[in-house]
């Protein structure tokens, strides 16, 4: 890659990694995935940026990161066991900030039902631009649209009624 090709990716990097890192943690819930995800999708950015069209480039990238994720749900990286020192902790009480029960119903969602709400309304893409990104069908961005909005209301309803998360 030439000196003035690797000055523009670094640039482009340094402009987006925030936005990037915090749309990956939005799609799987954990700052750690997120960030291997960014590093990934930025490595293959890298080696395609010769190629890649500038005015595209954050489509492709956001296209990266989300199949990365995915694909690692699919694998079972994110069932494994984790170690921690202490038991679980009992469910959060009420009054507990918006945008932690936020996060917390959003990691509750399928892997693919997560990916289409944070690209559609973390986002702000069309309903074709998030087709394309997922490579699925504009019906198929619509109907789990509904699914993982239909999931969130019915999350934050229990919650609501009972005052604890389930």
């Amino acid at each position: 890659m030439t000196p003035e090709l690797e000055a523009e990716f670094r640039d482009y990097v340094a402009a987006r990694r925030e936005s990037l890192h915090r749309m990956a943690y939005l799609l799987c819930g954990d700052w750690h995935r997120a960030e291997d995800a960014v590093q990934t999708s930025l490595v293959k950015l890298y080696a395609a940026w010769n190629r890649t069209r500038r005015e595209t480039a954050g489509a492709y990238v956001r296209r990266i990161i989300t199949n990365t994720l995915i694909d690692d749900s699919r694998r079972g990286w994110f069932r494994r066991e984790r170690v921690t020192l202490a038991p679980p902790e009992s469910p959060v009480e009420t009054g507990h900030d918006d945008r932690l029960t936020a996060l917390s119903a959003l990691s509750a969602l399928p892997p693919r039902q997560r990916a289409v709400l944070v690209l559609r309304f973390w986002e702000d893409l069309s309903v074709v631009e998030t087709a394309r990104i997922l490579r699925c069908s504009t019906g198929n961005v619509k109907s789990q649209t509904a699914r993982g909005l239909e999931a969130l209301r019915r999350r934050y309803t229990s919650e609501s009624l009972t005052g604890a998360v389930r």
